[in-house]
Order: C-alpha cells, then structure tokens, then sequence
C-alpha cells in the first residue's frame, strides 16, 4: 500500500492538557497518525527486516579473522537483535521518526571479507566505532554534506549496484551455486556453476527452492517475504537433515537444537580494540578502510532517510524534520555496531513497508525495536539456518540494490566507464574499496582530460589521490626494500 492509499483520520483539535502521554511523545495529532496504524506499521517492519538476525550471523561467520578465528554465530545473534533493538527505539524517541536500524548489508561484507583478513575482529570492530564516531562528528560540523555534495550522484549509485552485485555473489558462493575453479590459477575461468560444473545434491534444491519462492512471494508484495522464504527453507533442510540424513550443508548444519529459548550470549560485547587495526593492517589500509564503512555507512543512510521521509510525507519544502537528530542516531548506530560486535547498523529501507501500514512517527520504530528485543532469547534458532536456506535473501536484495543503475547517466562520457569500473570491480576484485578507488580516480582524469578539471574539485582530487597512493603502496614498498 502506498502513502496515498493509506487512508488519513479525521482529527480533530484537542485541549493540550487533554493530548495522551503517546500524543505529546510522538505528536500523533500533528502527523494525523493513531497509535493502531503505528503498532500496525511497527509490526510490519520488524517482519520485513526481521531476516537481519538470521542472515547477518551468515556473512560474519562466513569469514575469519587474520589469526584464523571465527565469530560464534549465538554471539553475532545477540549483538545484532541487541543493536538493533537499542538503536530503532532510540530512533523512535529521539528522532520521532519511522525508521528501524540494523547491521546494514553490503557494508558488514566490508567488515567480514575485507577488514577481517587483515586484523583481528576486535580491531575491525574498533574501526567501525571510529567510523560512527567520524560520521557523528561529521553530522554535526556539516562535513557530511560537503562531502555528499562534492560526489557526484551517478557514482554513488554506481556503489550501491556494486555492492548489490558483491552481495549477490557472496550469496551464491555461500550457498555453494557457485563455486572457485580448483585450478583458478591455470585457467581463464576462476568461478563456475556448482561443485564440478553442474549442480548437484539437496542442499542446493534448497537454495533453488528459497531462491524461487522468495522471488514469488516478493512479486505478490507478500509482507515478509524475506523472512518467509528463509523460515520454510529451513524447515525443508531441517527435514531432510534429520529425516534422511542429508549432509554437505557447510558451516551450519539445520539440525534440530536442543533448546528454542536460551539466555543471549553477550560475548561480543565490548570486545573492541579501537587502534590496532592501524598496526595490523597499515595506516594507509586502515584509513582507507575507514575510508570506505564512513563512505558506504552515510550515503546509504542518507538516501534511505530522504525516501521513506518523503513516502511518509514527511518532508517540507525538501528538509526532513529533525534530521540533526535522525543523523545523530545514525552515526550512534555504527558506534553501537561495533561496541555489540554487529557490524555498522544503519538505516534500513524496509522501513517503507511500516510507512506503506500507515506508520508515520517514532512510536512505531518503538515498536519495531522492542519486537527485535524479543528476538533475544530465540538465539538457538540462528543456529539452524543453514546457508543455503539465508542466501537467497542475499541474491534477491544485490539485486534491489543494482535497479539502482536505471537512473545513471550512461550516455554520459563523464560517468560512462567511472560507474562501469566502480560496479564492475567491487564484486569482480571482491572489494568495495577497489571500485570505490578506480571509480573516483577515473573520474577525475576524464575530467582533467576533458579540460574540465574545476568541475572535479578538490576535495575529489584529494579522494582521488589517496586512492592512487592506497593501489601503489605495494609497489612503492617495493621500490625501497
């Protein structure tokens, strides 16, 4: 259901001294809601994000850190309902606005593929506190909007297309559709369909079978269909596991555990080293790191914010009320992401479903925030999902993420091949920092060879170089050894 197919109460003016608690709090009146549709759209966004808890433990776990070590799928359970549940309240009271937040996909691949080999966990979630801590800073000197005003738009949907895609891929290496050629080194061809070829074994009629209903149940805008397709993929795994005795399902098997309730565990909790990532992985790969969660966190949060705002008719003459605020809560969520051990939370877009219900202020992101608190104690059951059963859901999502493409300028010579280099490599090099990088120095050379080097900037040039400086580092090392 759209904004406007919602239909809007009559409301009529009240006494101050007669206004409820929930009134005054959320201003209900004001924004012609009720707190029905706000339950009513609360509830409607949990179901459509609630796959977050089940899926982020997948991709976290699906990568080791530089000692070998490998996150607790309970742990990541815990840390992701936790910062979920404190970051969508708060955003409901702070910012009075029908947004939820979560660990953001796409930019927990960063945490997980990118930042991890290099560094221990502890040391890539100290990065992601730094992050929130840059873009809280940034939020509040007005930094963040001369940065977002210096890149231009087509290159900043250039990354979401190619983060879609590395999703996309993750998920189909995950779910084993698509595996490395054991001989990648000899051969023109380093991936290929399945084990040997050609796809075989039930686990992968898993990942079919969630993959095809999900992308059904979506077409019919079936609420919930995420959540829906992964839950009844798990069940079919759960059966032909314990029924039949079906194996090779990787890292989780779907076995049946032996409690549905059971305490969080708050392992993760706090285990941050803010600073050694700079020693384990060098300062330039660091920053850049850095670069790249603060880069990927706030443009994606921004976008998110400004089209669920407008859906719920929030906007006035362009501004989002309380956005200072609704920023500041955003940054909070990356720090939060790191302190829990959940990766960044940001801004999610299935905030639009609740809008879609009616949702129009805070009290329906309290909703939102207290039901993934009650996730908590079903922490057993993430134990369950098997990766052929999560994937799909990152196929589907990489590609939501890459219609992005449809409103890029590719007739433009000036973003042609930038947009294609910055697509192409983030999946092709497994590393959003590389298609960041190549796209904006590409960029900024076909500006300077078209002689239209003002229109770059400085603050683009500066980006730019330091990109150049992160692709030559090895090189210059070597020069010096």
């Amino acid at each position: 259901m759209t904004q406007t197919e919602v239909p809007t109460p009559v409301v009529e003016e009240v006494p101050e001294q007669r206004r409820s608690l929930l009134d005054k709090l959320f201003e209900l009146r004001t924004r012609q809601s009720t707190v029905g549709r706000e339950v009513r759209g609360g509830v409607t966004t949990f179901v459509a994000m609630a796959y977050i808890v089940l899926l982020n433990p997948l991709i976290l776990g699906a990568s080791a850190d530089i000692t070998g070590a490998r996150l607790s799928a309970a742990q990541v359970t815990t840390a992701t309902a936790l910062a979920a549940a404190v970051m969508t309240v708060l955003m409901g009271l702070v910012g009075n606005a029908p947004l939820a937040l979560a660990a953001g996909l796409g930019i927990n691949g960063i945490v997980a593929f990118q930042m991890a080999p290099s560094m221990t966990w502890a040391q890539a979630f100290g990065l992601v506190v730094l992050e929130g801590v840059c873009i809280v800073l940034m939020a509040v000197s007005g930094v963040r909007e001369r940065i977002m005003n210096a890149i231009p738009r087509p290159l900043k949907m250039a990354i979401t297309v190619g983060i879609g895609l590395y999703i996309a891929l993750v998920g189909l290496v995950s779910a084993g559709f698509v595996t490395r050629m054991p001989d990648s080194a000899q051969t023109t061809v380093p991936v290929r369909l399945g084990a040997a070829g050609h796809l075989h074994g039930w686990p992968i009629v898993v990942f079919c079978f969630g993959l095809l209903l999900m992308i059904v149940l979506m077409a019919r805008k079936v609420p919930g269909a995420v959540l829906i397709s992964i839950g009844v993929a798990t069940v079919l795994a759960v059966v032909l596991h314990e029924a039949f005795g079906v194996g090779g399902w990787g890292l989780t098997t779907p076995a049946l555990p032996d409690h549905v309730v059971a305490a969080p565990d708050f392992g993760l909790f706090g285990h941050i080293d803010l600073f050694g990532g700079f020693a384990s992985a060098g300062a330039l790969a660091a920053t850049v790191f850095l670069f790249t969660l603060v880069l990927s966190g706030f443009f994606d949060a921004m976008g998110t914010i400004t089209s669920v705002s407008d859906e719920a008719g929030l906007s006035k003459n362009g501004k989002v009320p309380r956005m200072g605020r609704i920023l500041l809560v955003d940054g909070a969520g990356a720090i939060a992401g790191g302190v829990t051990g959940s990766s960044p939370n940001t801004v999610f877009l299935e905030s639009a479903a609740g809008v879609g219900e009616g949702a129009r202020t805070g009290l329906a992101s309290v909703v939102t925030g207290l039901l993934f608190a009650g996730t908590l104690l079903f922490t057993p059951l993430a134990g369950v999902v098997p990766a052929q059963a999560a994937a799909p859901a990152l196929v589907v999502i990489g590609g939501m993420m890459v219609a992005q493409c449809r409103h890029i300028p590719w007739n433009d010579p000036d973003y042609t091949i930038p947009v294609f280099l910055t697509a192409a490599l983030i999946p092709f090099t497994y590393s959003i920092t590389n298609g960041v990088g190549a796209g904006l120095i590409a960029f900024v050379l076909i500006k300077i060879g078209r002689g239209k080097w003002r229109e770059a900037g400085w603050l683009l040039s500066l980006l730019a170089l330091v990109f150049a400086v992160y692709f030559a580092v090895d090189g210059v090392e070597a020069l010096f050894r």
